[in-house]
């Protein structure tokens, strides 16, 4: 028995270990084609044959890195801020008031999971030239919060529901706070483990969303980094320099890989305490 046991391990940790190198190889060739010079993109599976950053210097000044992160940065921190204050909001009452007309709300973010923002992009465009702010960064920041909300709702009522005793309150309100005061000063601060995991999930997606800034921002001052690398993929007469676009898409990820390391120990622990129960 104990035997079998062993060769299961074995087996296990050889399977997990062919699964890595399967998902980091992929990572490693776009890092050292990014390390090439531009223009020599043959032979990519040789791995660190060449050691450079001029391909890095062309992204930088290509992209205007500086600005484009810094419009990066300003979509995700008002989006992912305007996120986690709403939906926390909206959470608490739905989590606390036990009746229907809750368990109506619930139900209602919960059906924003079907729908897709893509498949009413047309209508919502139409809506946004009529309110006069199709043109800019409001708008994309309008539908970041609008696609987000329903997930990040649900995490929050399902954890306020599994991990945020009412007993914490109770004193709250014998002494007088109001709702106000019991979300902000009681409620709000023991839901750091969801608010990490609401900032992980919806600071990835909107960081890296291609969609909603190629449809609402035009101006190329207000450009995200994703948009901007649209300027490395070439056409027939002007092949696109793969070397530019890998250490574009290094300089992108950067600034998410360090934000991820400074809150990864709470990610975990906010989506599975989150989802014990809903």
């Amino acid at each position: 028995m104990r035997t079998r046991n062993r060769i299961r391990s074995i087996l296990l940790h050889a399977a997990i270990a062919l699964f890595s190198v399967a998902s980091l190889y992929p990572l490693v060739i776009v890092l050292s084609g990014s390390l090439r010079p531009p223009g020599q993109s043959a032979a990519p599976l040789n791995l660190f044959e060449q050691v450079t950053m001029s391909s890095y210097r062309v992204a930088y000044e290509t992209m205007k890195y500086p600005l484009s992160l810094w419009n990066s940065v300003l979509l995700t921190f008002i989006s992912v801020t305007a996120v986690v204050l709403l939906a926390s909001a909206a959470a608490y009452p739905m989590a606390r008031i036990q009746s229907r007309t809750s368990r109506f709300l619930a139900m209602f973010f919960l059906s924003g999971l079907i729908v897709s923002g893509q498949m009413a992009l047309i209508p919502i465009y139409t809506v946004m030239d009529a309110l006069q702010i199709k043109d800019g960064q409001l708008a994309s920041i309008l539908m970041f919060l609008t696609c987000s909300l329903p997930f990040s709702t649900f995490l929050y009522t399902g954890f306020i529901n599994s991990s945020v005793p009412y007993e914490l309150e109770e004193a709250a309100v014998i002494d007088g706070a109001g709702l106000l005061r019991r979300y902000w000063g009681i409620v709000f601060p023991l839901l750091l483990p969801a608010t990490t995991a609401v900032i992980i999930t919806q600071a990835v997606w909107i960081w890296n969303d291609f969609l909603y800034p190629l449809v609402f921002i035009t101006q190329p001052d207000q450009k995200p980094l994703p948009l901007v690398m649209i300027r490395f993929l070439g056409d027939r007469e002007n092949p696109t320099q793969w070397n530019q676009l890998f250490a574009a898409c290094v300089l992108c990820t950067l600034p998410m890989i360090a934000a991820f390391s400074l809150l990864q120990r709470y990610f975990i622990g906010g989506m599975t305490v989150g989802a014990v129960k809903g």
